[in-house]
């Protein structure tokens, strides 16, 4: 049977997909690189949406690129106002997503051990 999705979740999912539109059409900082929402967040009460973004290239740090997308958080709400069919927009609130990072550094931890298991019986 399939599962049901729930309210918050939909809302986190419709979220995400206007986002990323309006993070690469209005969002205009050069510096910021090529930013992808991973995922939304929304709690049960509809008052605040947690936003997981990852970063690639730029030339901002981590730090930088949070504190950017949250001070246009504002913009981005109003935004979000005008093309959503929903009483209230949630506060938004941008956190970097670390597990993207975290995968590839355990991965190429992986496969270096892989590759020195393979060298040392093959000696």
């Amino acid at each position: 049977m399939a599962r049901e999705f729930s309210r918050t979740e939909r809302l986190g999912s419709q979220l995400q997909r206007e986002l990323s539109v309006l993070v690469r059409d209005e969002v205009k900082d050069p510096r910021l690189g090529m930013l992808t929402i991973q995922e939304v967040r929304v709690v049960r009460d509809l008052s605040h949406a947690k936003v997981f973004f990852t970063v690639m290239g730029g030339e901002m740090d981590m730090a930088a690129c949070t504190r950017l997308l949250n001070e246009a958080a504002p913009f981005l709400r109003r935004e979000l106002g005008h093309s959503l069919k929903i009483r209230s927009i949630p506060l938004l609130h941008f956190v970097h997503d670390e597990s993207v990072e975290r995968g590839a550094r355990l991965s190429a931890l992986i496969e270096g051990a892989i590759d020195s298991d393979t060298t040392k019986h093959s000696s």
